[in-house]
């Protein structure tokens, strides 16, 4: 049995009734269910779908500005959640926020474009970009938090839900613990894992701790915390935005590229890019009524 989902932004709803049937008119037979109305709907069908009917599917969403997602109906709903943060859980990248205190945001953020896109390797781009945050006082690091750093959208809801849930829910970045600390508090992560700066008499050093954490560290934490709950990676929902993230994403039992670099989106799984983070709450069959604001 497979579920076709139909997904917009709750501030932009397009899921019409005339989208939902026609959607169903392109399956064959399937049971129609809202899961909020004009904003996310659950298609049911026993029939296979092939190849062709999910290219007409995505066809016919993309054209209203609606995501649509395909999978197997059974064991849909994931007891861990497994994210990234920076331009997933939090709208900026941190390390370019970094670096525009130091006028350097245009250089570093380019660098930060190709890493995520999978054009140059992570590792020893991270190790480039913090260099040049050479010499930033370390208080700078709360001053952006505070004044360049926002939640994207429907973030806490997606945490928080699944938390009363019962999952286990962890914040996995390539980022900086200085940051994920926060954000993960804010959000309701269970637990976070990111890199460290190095700081030196109150500045940063230019350095970060070894080893990197990076797209393999972040598998790694998926099997990791899949073993210690006794649960496996089909078991888990993993979602990013670029290179880094493509391991876990695709090791992941529903994996999730949202809003992402192409490069990532063409080989996710399955792709978010027109909803908000309470996406990953709809397609896994939760109803608005059910979300945790």
């Amino acid at each position: 049995m497979h579920v076709v989902t139909l997904i917009s932004a709750r501030r932009d709803p397009r899921v019409s009734r005339t989208l939902a049937e026609a959607a169903r008119d392109e399956i064959g037979e399937a049971e129609l269910r809202w899961l909020e109305r004009d904003v996310a709907c659950d298609l049911t069908t026993v029939d296979p779908l092939n190849a062709e009917v999910r290219e007409r599917l995505r066809e016919l969403a993309e054209s209203e500005g609606v995501d649509c997602v395909v999978q197997q109906a059974a064991d849909r709903r994931k007891s861990i959640l497994l994210a990234d943060m920076d331009s997933t859980m939090i709208e900026q990248e941190c390390i370019d926020e970094l670096a525009a205190m130091l006028g350097l945001k245009d250089q570093v953020a380019a660098i930060t474009a190709r890493a995520m896109n999978g054009e140059i390797a992570f590792e020893p781009a991270l190790r480039e970009r913090v260099s040049l945050l050479k010499g930033l006082p370390e208080e700078t690091i709360g001053r952006v938090i505070e004044e360049r750093i926002t939640l994207a959208e429907g973030g806490s809801t997606l945490v928080r839900t699944m938390n009363r849930a019962g999952a286990c829910t962890a914040l996995v970045s390539g980022g900086f613990t200085a940051f994920t600390s926060v954000v993960a508090n804010r959000l309701g992560f269970q637990e976070n894992r990111a890199n460290v700066l190095h700081v030196a008499e109150g500045r940063l050093a230019g350095t970060v701790a070894e080893p990197i954490l990076g797209a393999e560290a972040k598998l790694s934490a998926l099997n990791d915390i899949s073993e210690r709950l006794g649960r496996s990676a089909q078991d888990v929902l993993a979602v990013g935005d670029g290179a880094n993230d493509l391991p876990m994403i695709l090791a992941a039992g529903t994996g999730i590229a949202i809003h992402a670099k192409p490069a990532v989106a063409a080989k996710a799984p399955h792709r978010i890019d027109h909803g908000d983070l309470t996406a990953l709450l709809f397609l896994q069959g939760y109803r608005a009524e059910d979300f945790v604001d």
